[in-house]
């Protein structure tokens, strides 16, 4: 039986996220020093953070990630591509980009595999190590029913995995169909092979967190990170 996670251990899965749009200054300074105090894998914000982001946790282990074409994802693959470039000369060291929804719906794996080869070979272009994760909005493909949902997941799967990107992740959190679920991480591990898994999306507590990393997720994307991180050493 594996041991269960420290404090410490799971702050390490975290990527702090702030990704309101009306976001101020002050709340990402804030987010910044949870993130530095907490010891989470990364920060995450809008493009428009990043370089403030990138200079407060310069040298600390904490991450600056960015989003690319979120929450929507419907920017042409060149503008998604140009999105990243700019967010890792900024200073990320990461990017969650959202994939273009309709190509995963219609199970259209070139056409999935397309834009985020364009969106990759950019990013590592700029920056080899970068990390790349993509955002498919699995709790709408589950909505599509049971057989297409997870066809969808299987064809999301092999574009991120084909394309050279790290992760695949489950939600923007933005979208009305829903977030994160077990289901969808079951789903990814089961056809993501070799991928990473990023689950975002509604999780704010912590046996909602502790579910998802039971499922297969190798991250947590949430902004209620520093209270599950207190629940946590509760326990």
């Amino acid at each position: 039986m594996q041991n269960p996670l420290t404090a410490t251990e799971l702050a390490s899965k975290i990527d702090h996220s702030i990704l309101k749009p009306e976001a101020t200054a002050a709340e990402v300074d804030k987010v910044i020093a949870e993130a530095l105090q907490c010891k989470f894998a990364s920060v995450c914000v809008a493009p428009r953070w990043v370089s403030r982001v990138a200079e407060k946790l310069r040298g600390s282990g904490v991450l600056t990630c960015a989003v690319a074409a979120f929450p929507h994802g419907t920017s042409k693959a060149v503008l998604k591509a140009i999105e990243a470039t700019s967010a890792i000369k900024d200073g990320a060291e990461e990017v969650d980009v959202v994939a273009f929804l309709p190509a995963l719906a219609a199970e259209d794996v070139s056409a999935a595999k397309g834009e985020l080869l364009e969106f990759a070979r950019a990013a590592r272009a700029t920056r080899k190590d970068v990390v790349l994760k993509v955002i498919v909005e699995s709790a709408y493909l589950l909505s599509l029913g049971a057989e297409r949902g997870e066809k969808a997941i299987a064809t999301a799967c092999q574009a991120v995995r084909e394309s050279g990107c790290d992760f695949i992740k489950t939600s923007t959190g933005f979208h009305p169909s829903g977030g994160a679920s077990v289901e969808a991480i079951k789903l990814m591990k089961k056809y993501g092979e070799s991928l990473l898994i990023k689950a975002s999306g509604g999780i704010r507590d912590l046996p909602t967190a502790q579910a998802m990393l039971a499922a297969g997720a190798d991250r947590l994307g949430m902004s209620a990170s520093v209270s599950v991180i207190e629940a946590m050493k509760k326990n």
